[in-house]
């Protein structure tokens, strides 16, 4: 299996403390849900997010950053259907 850090860098993004300023988590309707006991470290979550919402740590996926997660679902969409490590659910307000 081809590691997430031998990937080719699609793009980059100087100013990542502007982006960062707008919390955009308050948008959703939907809440990605993570299991740690499922989660076999594929990265195909953290790849396909468009928020950069998912956290690694030491090479491991560690959570979700819900200060920025819209729940849009890419991340439980990507995760292998085996697994299912992400499941969306509806948000509590």
């Amino acid at each position: 299996m081809i590691s997430w850090k031998n990937l080719t860098q699609g793009a980059l993004i100087r100013d990542l403390k502007r982006i960062r300023e707008n919390k955009t988590g308050s948008w959703r309707s939907l809440k990605p849900i993570w299991n740690k006991e499922k989660c076999i470290n594929c990265y195909r979550c953290w790849m396909h997010c468009p928020d950069a919402a998912i956290i690694i740590k030491n090479d491991k996926v560690v959570g979700i950053n819900y200060d920025y997660c819209k729940g849009c679902g890419i991340c439980a969409h990507e995760c292998p259907r085996k697994i299912q490590a992400i499941i969306m659910v509806r948000e509590e307000k």
